[in-house]
């Protein structure tokens, strides 16, 4: 059985405390954004090297540690693409991402755990990077999602760190205090 896709608005991590993975994304201020993707992205990399069942899902409908790793690599280089745009384009509208047909045309069960590490350290730093290197007049740079969505360069970037800390939350279990 594949896991079902989510199709939630998890905009909603924004206004409010996630409660599963226990994150206040709209808390975050934008200058502890950087550390905390890198600390994020440490994490990531820890998980995808040092686990010998990393490619193994825990139930057949819930994605592997590799899985979501593979996911998070994704997220990292597409934030960082999107971010981009947000700085040098006025309003961009972002493409509709399809994560679960990302994950399948992706191959993300089968791909080499060392590799993916490799690859979304180096995402995470050109991330990482990008976001240290915000001026205060850009921080209000606007972007839209294909569904609507509006975000500001600082709900973006903490959209983002929602996503990459819900899903070691996925993974170790392990909750924001």
């Amino acid at each position: 059985m594949e896991p079902q896709p989510d199709t939630k608005d998890w905009t909603w991590t924004l206004r409010r405390r996630c409660p599963d993975c226990g994150l206040f994304a709209g808390e975050v201020p934008i200058e502890k954004i950087a550390d905390r993707a890198e600390a994020a992205a440490a994490e990531w990399v820890q998980i995808l090297t040092a686990s010998a069942g990393v490619g193994l899902r825990p139930k057949p409908d819930v994605w592997s540690p590799l899985e979501y790793g593979v996911h998070v690599r994704d997220v990292y280089q597409l934030f960082d693409a999107r971010l981009t745009l947000m700085l040098v384009e006025d309003h961009p509208t972002f493409e509709n991402w399809d994560q679960n047909e990302s994950a399948i045309a992706g191959e993300y069960a089968v791909q080499d755990p060392d590799r993916v590490a490799a690859e979304l350290a180096t995402a995470a730093e050109s991330f990482v990077i990008r976001v240290r290197g915000l001026a205060e007049d850009q921080h209000e740079r606007a972007g839209r999602r294909s569904d609507g969505a509006d975000f500001t360069v600082i709900t973006f970037c903490q959209y983002f760190l929602h996503d990459v800390v819900h899903h070691l939350w996925d993974v170790t279990g392990q909750v924001e205090d």
